[in-house]
């Protein structure tokens, strides 16, 4: 067997690993093994390449700087990875999926550099020129995602006049440099497509709301793997090949599904700059003088522990309060008196589709316990008990009863068919979607103010005592 043929084995190997990792993903009880699965199938491919040969029997050039290269990477990945709060795991994706983009453009720039004066067929530049300007936009629309999420920058959509007449004239500018590119290769068009990229890159994202962001961190993945695509058609790599286009058409159906999970199409999310009006009170206070119905953990301890059956709808204020381990104590207490828990989850609870799932897990929780959106629906009638943990406009009935509500169509829990439900929020103000939620004010609904972590603790207390 020639080397060739072993190297082309290995790549298949690794292409199949890649295959049976996204299988893995799919379900929390997997998605650990179909991450080592994948991270074994990388280091196949990463492997083989070192054993690359040209025609001319040539292996590959400047292995020290790549070996570096590679030390310095892992020096800064492992540690990020690590140490991540599982609140900032977008932003990570965000940042990991932007460094992807950003390499994946400097091998097409590379590229671009080593043909530009061989007179190669239209189609392989063409295929340099998109891993360009895909590369590029995915590296710096990725970083104002990463700055939106991380609090670097402010959350709210950024718009002025003219903004998507704007983006237009640098995204057909881009497209017209290219067509340049293609009759005449030259330098400095392609310096000129790199900044316009860049530039196209952050005006996509910058009208973006912050709820909005991990849709498009999602869309971004996406570019990334085709950017990739593109870079591994440039280098006659088969296996980058493979490895771009899942991961381009996983984005895409991942982009979709979170869209669908709010009931929005993918051009409302990016460009009708949801989330830029805020439209209840930090206080609560309403013109109809309506008030909500506070409790204490006490009260709500007694309600929770002669229940008979308790469903808990987690959201983004979990997360935030770092309060999976005490709510899953919680829920350890509850079945010690015979009540019936398990978690309803929403599509896109959290902040990325499976953030929940993972955060749950990370504190124990059984995955039997953890039910998606239509299965919890269907027993939320029989629930004693909906306890809703920092989410908002999950719950939110207006996406249901209220045609003019920026949330309407979204699926969601339907918490307001328990026969009572408990709130746990930091303060009256609304969620990402930036609406109030007349749940707050039904009857049936009572509010324990404060840290979501801190007032488990008191729940756990309070349900242990009675």
């Amino acid at each position: 067997m020639s080397r060739t043929t072993l190297i082309d084995l290995l790549y298949l190997v690794a292409a199949t690993t890649f295959l049976v990792a996204l299988k893995g993903l799919g379900s929390p009880k997997r998605a650990r093994v179909g991450n080592i699965v994948a991270a074994i199938g990388m280091a196949i491919a990463i492997g083989a390449t070192f054993f690359y040969q040209d025609a001319d029997g040539k292996g590959l050039a400047h292995v020290n700087l790549m070996v570096l290269g590679m030390v310095i990477g892992t020096i800064v990945a492992v540690p990020a990875a690590r140490f991540v709060q599982m609140t900032a795991m977008p932003q990570l994706v965000a940042i990991f999926n932007g460094v992807g983009g950003g390499a994946a453009a400097l091998v097409s720039v590379t590229e671009f550099m080593h043909i530009k004066n061989e007179q190669p067929p239209t189609y392989v530049v063409l295929e340099v020129l998109l891993g360009v300007l895909i590369g590029t936009v995915s590296f710096s629309g990725s970083a104002i995602a990463y700055a939106k999420l991380q609090e670097l920058m402010t959350g709210r959509p950024i718009t002025y006049p003219g903004q998507q007449l704007i983006n237009a004239i640098f995204g057909v500018g881009s497209l017209a440099i290219i067509v340049a590119l293609l009759v005449s290769p030259s330098m400095t068009f392609l310096w000129v497509l790199l900044a316009l990229s860049f530039i196209l890159g952050i005006a996509f994202v910058l009208p973006i709301g912050g709820a909005d962001v991990p849709v498009l961190i999602s869309l971004l993945n996406s570019f990334t793997g085709l950017a990739v695509a593109a870079s591994g058609f440039t280098i006659g790599s088969n296996v980058l090949i493979v490895a771009g286009t899942l991961v381009g058409a996983s984005g895409i159906l991942l982009t979709r599904m979170m869209s669908k999970a709010m009931g929005r199409s993918l051009a409302n999310v990016l460009f009708s700059a949801f989330g830029s009006n805020v439209t209840a009170s930090g206080d609560g206070a309403r013109e109809d003088g309506r008030t909500v119905r506070s409790g204490t953990p006490d009260d709500i301890g007694v309600l929770l522990a002669y229940a008979s059956k308790v469903i808990i709808i987690p959201g983004y204020g979990l997360a935030v309060a770092q309060a999976q381990h005490v709510v899953r104590e919680l829920a350890d207490e509850l079945e010690k008196k015979g009540v019936e828990v398990f978690y309803a989850i929403h599509p896109v609870a959290g902040r990325m589709p499976g953030h929940m799932n993972v955060l749950l897990a990370e504190a124990n929780v059984p995955y039997e316990q953890l039910r998606e959106m239509d299965e919890a629906n269907s027993e939320m009638s029989t629930a004693d008990v909906a306890l809703v943990v920092g989410a908002n406009d999950t719950v939110n009935p207006a996406a249901k009863a209220d045609p003019s509500s920026p949330i309407y169509g979204m699926p969601i829990i339907n918490a307001d068919q328990a026969e009572s439900v408990v709130f746990l929020k930091r303060s009256m103000r609304p969620g990402f979607a930036g609406i109030e939620n007349e749940l707050l004010f039904d009857p049936k609904t009572v509010l324990l103010f404060g840290d979501a972590k801190d007032t488990l603790t008191k729940l756990v207390s309070a349900v242990t005592n009675s």
